[in-house]
């Protein structure tokens, strides 16, 4: 009887030391590939997100090329500079990155989570089977700079465009652990069409200076 119980203890140690060398295996061989899926995954998520931010901000405060510079003209209707209105800007900016942090910590699992099939056999199962949990837990940093860009838009005509580059910084938690990503995006978020010459000056959006 207790040669049996000797062995039972013997066998469930074994099995138990066995599990632990798979489990370890797959920290070491599988870890690295859930981290960067899960990195990707959650990168590609943040990405779209700013970009619906965005675009759903500009279009609930109707946000436009006017809100955001002055054209200043001479006495006969000639642009003769820009200025931007710093104080819209950075109000833009505020309200932009408040509202991706809010949307970025409140994913849910679901869709950030890692297809197990993504794993195994990828080119089969890719994005099937069981989903493994991945979480934003915090948004490290999240930073905004805007910057124009000037080109030709036909004869005698220039056009301004005004993006919005943001950047963010979040920490993750996989299966296997926790992890840094970043993800970033640049928007259109204000365009014109300026007739007649550029203006030799203009202010600008970026650092606010001529």
């Amino acid at each position: 009887m207790r040669l049996r119980r000797h062995r039972g203890r013997m066998l469930a140690a074994c099995l138990l030391l066995l599990l632990a060398a798979c489990l370890l295996f797959l920290r070491l061989t599988v870890g690295p590939l859930v981290q960067e899926l899960a990195k990707a995954i959650v990168s590609n998520k943040a990405s779209n997100i700013i970009n619906e931010a965005v675009e759903a901000q500009l279009r609930s405060d109707d946000i436009d090329y006017d809100s955001i510079i002055y054209l200043e003209k001479d006495y006969n209707g000639a642009v003769t500079a820009l200025k931007t209105n710093i104080n819209e800007i950075n109000r833009l900016k505020t309200e932009i990155l408040s509202v991706i942090d809010t949307m970025l910590l409140e994913l849910d699992v679901n869709e950030v989570g890692l297809p197990l099939g993504s794993l195994i056999l990828p080119e089969f199962f890719s994005g099937t089977g069981p989903t493994l949990p991945v979480k934003v837990l915090s948004v490290s940093t999240s930073d905004a700079d805007f910057h124009n860009e000037f080109a030709e838009a036909g004869i005698n005509q220039t056009s301004h465009r005004i993006y919005m580059e943001v950047r963010i910084t979040m920490t993750i938690l996989t299966p296997v652990g926790t992890e840094a990503v970043t993800a970033s995006s640049t928007v259109v978020v204000a365009e014109t069409v300026i007739v007649g010459t550029v203006p030799g000056s203009y202010v600008d959006v970026k650092t606010g200076t001529e």
